[in-house]
């Protein structure tokens, strides 16, 4: 429920937010008009995010949105204008605005080369002026030409060069950013939420690079449109088809295979996408060597439509389908994936006021089958979500973003049932919850002077933990408790159960969540900034893995279980130099989060029906210094990323007699790292040849060792007992390259390829994905054995357009 100490802190601000509102809306004695429209490639009607509309001679302009539409204001005259777009031809025109004007711009390349190639880097280059910090873009483009593993093109491999992101490492599932855990990202595609973004448990990702249009990762400044998760945002959209011709694209790779088709439903008004992958990683994959009947791939689809009714309406229809399959003979197999599926509205009340209505369906399902035991089980997570938001272009100078969404969640535990008549499985099902997250926001960009623009807005959230079938009770409502005499947590036994309808309330939370950024313009190429960003989760990742899995299964907040609430401060400076060519980030950060579950040693999560009895509220931080520097243009491209931080957990006991985890002392998370070097270049050598490189440098990521041993019945155990996270594993580091050569006779064809050769981990270092102590055979000594993933990986993949 709502407190009164939240509301008095944040009272200031709304007050504040209010009277800027006001003051926005002030009359200028001087008549105004509004110049509006949308933005398009000339050759696929394909809209175009980001594009600069600009009146250089008065120091205005405007940005398009996700949709390709813009929207300025300006006092009766006549204007010269630009449109200007990274690999596309200007737009200089001269204009007289003595009236509403709706203006649709169509831009052509500037070269007759692949858009994969040309259009590199339309999002990625530093805009000094705006208040946005903490956000890394990448286009589709520049994922293609990095060198991952495989060969395989890869979103989430690609964004680990970033500064600021790492991996719990080679073939480990998700993402952290700034020291946060990986349920702690928010991961949208075509604004619908993505559960599990990894393929093959983590070696590659679900997103296709052929479909991906627009790549956004906040790590901070988050604005007030994003909610529900405390630690980044990794919003993408896809490709919408081509309007005016039948199109096609693909690759051959070493492990994988994939298609795109687009082109009209009714030319200039209508479009179709659909895309496909698939692995064949069982061909390659060394399971077993008996020769036994052994798969694991993954599959997925793309599609997407698109009808323009009028000039003020669209509709929009996408949808994503993935599945993995991993199977020893007949044994054992595994298939986990997501279903999304969005409908779109996209509507312009005015010239001033555009809004997007979607309905959206999201689904992740994880299923296991063991065959030799004689069970199935499966579990997952679904939710419907509707969205409404509206984009307000008031005037030059101030900008609204508002809108509600409303999400219902109905989570599936888990369910065990025999698979076959003589097995000894009795059927069990865990207790479905449910759950209904409301959030309402309101964001301001407001250009203050030539040198400061403010970003402010303020987002209220409130989740209700819905009533389910059954729900433990416990005596003095505690699930859990601290045996003095032995010093080890003990779950406590249920003294009854509590039955409720599905629309009972069993725990309400509401949260007000207040962002700020500035940006203070020196001059067109020198900048600082500031953000603050106060954010709720009400959703957590039940695992005690440094990893996610798919085995791992989502719970809402409720009666034993709080949200986490974030507070995060960034500031930084930001440098262009030689206009532009080469681009300077800094920042430091520091972010506190209360509420971050935390486990008993001990703790089964597997099937557990009982969370409660395994877990305890404790708080995180995390701070540091990103240092991100870029060679935007030449034939040299590239950047170089450094980031120097801290992660920590604390959970400190109930009362004063308790210990909590590490005697409520600080302790690193699994993905803290001290240190995180990349470094990212590519050379276009002519019209025929490219070439690429990574570099990756990391601290080991922390774990724990055996401080002694001791022999029972003739064994030697292990024994661990230093302080949690307290050692780590061997630093990580490796070097990739990548050459593409494009035939000069591709020029004047219809159908173009381009040959990829690259070679992952270039020095075969053996990373260690873990180290284990087992007893040597021969020596009846207990020693360390690392497993590493991969070694040198060289790889070839053919690319095609039609």
């Amino acid at each position: 429920m709502i407190n009164n100490s939240p509301l008095k802190k944040h009272k200031l601000f709304s007050i504040l937010l209010f009277f800027l509102f006001l003051a926005s809306l002030s009359v200028s004695a001087q008549e105004k008009f509004t110049l509006s429209g949308t933005i398009s490639e000339i050759s696929s009607n394909e809209t175009l995010i980001g594009v600069n509309v600009i009146f250089p001679e008065i120091g205005k302009g405007v940005v398009t949105n996700v949709y390709g539409f813009y929207s300025i204001t300006l006092p009766k005259g006549t204007y010269k204008l630009q449109v200007s777009y990274l690999g596309f031809k200007d737009i200089v025109q001269e204009i007289e605005l003595n009236e509403n004007k709706k203006l649709n711009f169509q831009l052509d390349e500037a070269s007759e080369m692949l858009d994969e190639v040309v259009i590199k880097e339309k999002a990625e280059r530093l805009n000094i002026k705006t208040p946005q910090m903490s956000l890394n873009k990448l286009s589709s483009a520049t994922i293609k030409q990095i060198p991952v593993v495989l060969g395989e093109a890869d979103v989430v491999k690609s964004i680990l060069l970033l500064p600021g992101v790492t991996s719990a490492g080679e073939g480990a599932s998700g993402f952290n950013v700034r020291g946060g855990a990986a349920d702690q990202n928010l991961i949208l595609l075509d604004e619908a939420m993505i559960f599990n973004s990894s393929h093959l448990f983590g070696f590659f990702s679900v997103f296709n690079p052929d479909a991906i249009k627009d790549i956004k990762l906040y790590k901070g400044g988050i604005p007030a449109r994003y909610g529900g998760r405390v630690s980044s945002v990794l919003d993408i959209y896809q490709k919408e088809g081509n309007s005016k011709k039948f199109k096609m694209n693909g690759g051959l790779g070493a492990v994988s295979s994939r298609l795109l088709l687009e082109g009209p439903i009714v030319k200039d008004k209508g479009a179709f996408l659909v895309g496909g992958r698939a692995s064949y990683a069982h061909l390659f994959l060394p399971l077993v060597d008996d020769g036994n009947d052994n798969v694991a791939y993954f599959y997925d689809l793309n599609t997407k439509l698109n009808y323009k009714i009028n000039d003020n309406n669209n509709l929009y229809l996408s949808g994503y389908f993935g599945r993995d399959v991993f199977r020893i003979d007949d044994s054992f197999e595994n298939i986990y994936g997501n279903t999304v599926l969005n409908l779109r509205w996209n509507h312009l009340f005015s010239d001033q006021l555009f809004s997007n209505l979607s309905l959206i369906y999201s689904d992740y399902f994880y299923g296991l089958e063991l065959d030799f035991v004689g069970f199935e089980w499966d579990s997952g997570i679904r939710n419907f979500n509707l969205k409404y938001d509206f984009k307000h272009y008031l005037s030059d100078n101030f900008q609204l973003n508002y809108g509600i969404n409303n999400i219902y969640f109905k989570f599936n535990p888990g369910e065990i049932k025999p698979n076959r008549e003589d097995s000894g499985i009795i059927r069990e099902k865990l207790i479905d919850k449910y759950a209904n997250e409301f959030g309402a926001y309101i964001d301001a960009e407001h250009k203050i002077s030539d040198k400061l623009t403010l970003q402010y807005g303020l987002r209220l959230s409130n989740f209700i933990r819905l009533g389910q079938d059954e729900l433990n009770i416990y005596e003095d409502n505690n699930p859990l408790s601290f045996n003095q005499d032995i010093q080890i947590y003990e779950s406590n036994d249920p003294i009854g159960t509590e039955n409720f309808s599905r629309s009972d309330r069993l725990k309400t939370f509401t949260n007000l969540e207040p962002r700020i950024a500035m940006a203070y313009a020196f001059d067109n190429n020198n900048s600082i900034k500031a953000s603050y960003n106060r954010m709720a989760q009400y959703l957590h990742l039940l695992s005690n893995t440094s990893s996610p899995t798919p085995l791992d299964v989502w719970t809402p907040s409720g009666r034993f279980i709080k949200p986490q609430l974030l507070n995060q401060y960034a500031l930084g400076y930001f440098k262009n130099i030689d206009d532009g060519t080469y681009s300077i980030e800094t920042e430091v950060f520091y972010k506190d989060i209360k509420n971050r579950i935390d486990y008993i040693d001990g703790a089964d999560l597997i099937a557990n029906d009982a969370i409660e009895q395994d877990i305890l509220n404790g708080e995180a931080r995390a701070y540091g210094l990103e240092l991100l520097l870029r060679k935007n243009e030449g034939k040299f491209k590239g950047w170089f990323a450094y980031t120097l931080s801290k992660s920590e957990q604390r959970t400190p006991g109930r009362t004063p007699e308790e210990p909590g985890i590490n005697n409520r002392k600080w302790y690193n998370t699994p993905f803290d790292k001290t240190h995180d070097i990349s470094f990212n270049g590519t050379y276009e050598l002519n019209e025929k040849w490219r070439f690429g490189a990574n570099f990756i440098f990391q601290t080991g990521q922390p774990t724990n060792y055996p401080t002694g041993q001791f022999e029972y019945q003739g064994l030697l155990v292990p024994v661990f007992d230093s302080p949690r996270n307290s050692e780590r594993l061997p630093a990580f580091h490796r070097v990739d390259i990548s050459a593409t050569l494009t035939p000069r006779k591709n020029k004047n064809r219809k159908w173009q390829g381009e040959w990829v050769f690259s070679i992952y981990n270039l020095y075969n270092r053996r990373n260690a994905a873990s180290i284990n102590f087992a007893r040597n055979e021969d020596t009846f000594v207990n020693e360390a054995i690392r497993t590493s993933i991969f070694g040198i990986v060289p790889a070839v993949t053919y690319n095609f357009k039609f």
